[in-house]
């Protein structure tokens, strides 16, 4: 605090009642206090310095995911808090929505209460706003995409080998009109998966694709495939980009009493997709795996290891239920 006030010029109650929007302090005043505040990348510390153990510890990390009610999600959260409980290390879990602006604000709020890490799934163009926390020594582990920008540990899945073998198996049973249902492209794993799917299909003969992205949940899924299934020449097979894409691919088949004439494969397990019938062929990422890496990679360089970042890719695998081995008909 002393650093913002000397570099605003004022003292460093007004700087206090400037980060705390009291009263009695001029527009100019209050904005030579922020720019150095941003100049200086300065942070309240909302636990008080007394809450700070000797070490210089919160015992707490930060969690950003894309959506906590994800199941994906909300199975790396559980391994990073089964990681971090041994440890006596609280976790703070936000969800990233999949909003640049709501990242840097959940960033933002996590290093205010100063975690000890961060594990985060990333939306920003660019994550080199991370930089002077990385240079302070506050660790960051990346999960599910990669930063651009920056260079941090990173824990992904194989998305695009995922999505290059889920076109594959529906080429091998016979399957020529395929649409691929893609979420929004701005989302790195999205690009990967479609890339992917496109390599998966470039052996096949005569094989026509018709990918449909920016779908971002399952209602939005429901009707493109819908809409496609009505059609004059419908597909006979569908890859589902993300798992809520898959639920809308479902019920759109299902609507029609398509199941068991349309082959459908997604990426990523769905709840209860092993009970339905047919079950859901799905390319089953493993997120518990993923976020006990992450949360060993954080605690390691908690714990002072300085080696070079390194990029862990956890392997995908192809679960064949029934849904993506129905043959293509003549």
């Amino acid at each position: 605090m002393k650093d913002v006030a000397a570099l605003a010029r004022v003292g460093t109650k007004t700087v206090s009642r400037v980060i705390n929007a009291e009263p009695n302090v001029s527009a100019a005043t209050a904005e030579r206090v922020w720019s150095a505040v941003r100049a200086l990348d300065y942070h309240v510390d909302l636990q008080a310095g007394s809450l700070r153990r000797a070490s210089g510890r919160t015992r707490t990390l930060g969690l950003l995911l894309s959506s906590i009610d994800n199941p994906f999600a909300s199975a790396i959260s559980r391994a990073v808090e089964d990681a971090a409980l041994p440890r006596e290390v609280s976790v703070f879990a936000s969800s990233l929505d999949d909003d640049a602006q709501r990242e840097e604000a959940a960033v933002g709020a996590f290093l205010r209460r100063r975690v000890d890490g961060l594990i985060l799934t990333t939306m920003s163009r660019s994550a080199a706003y991370l930089l002077p926390t990385i240079q302070r020594g506050t660790p960051v582990v990346f999960v599910d995409r990669e930063p651009v920008g920056i260079d941090a540990d990173v824990v992904t899945s194989d998305n695009r080998a995922g999505a290059r073998r889920a076109a594959r198996h529906l080429a091998a049973h016979g399957h020529r009109r395929i649409v691929a249902l893609i979420d929004r492209l701005d989302i790195q794993t999205a690009t990967e998966r479609r890339d992917g799917f496109v390599e998966g299909l470039t052996s096949a003969d005569s094989v026509r694709a018709t990918i449909i992205d920016g779908l971002h949940d399952s209602e939005g899924a429901e009707r493109a495939l819908g809409e496609l299934l009505a059609g004059e020449d419908p597909p006979t097979a569908v890859f589902g980009g993300q798992n809520l894409i898959t639920v809308g691919a479902l019920r759109a088949l299902r609507a029609r009493g398509l199941q068991r004439s349309v082959a459908l494969v997604g990426f990523d397990d769905v709840p209860l997709g092993d009970l339905l019938e047919p079950g859901v062929t799905v390319i089953r990422q493993h997120p518990q795996r993923i976020g006990a890496i992450a949360a060993d990679r954080v605690f390691a360089r908690i714990d002072g290891d300085d080696s070079a970042p390194v990029r862990i890719v956890v392997p995908t695998e192809l679960i064949a239920r029934g849904s993506g081995e129905i043959i293509a008909p003549r």
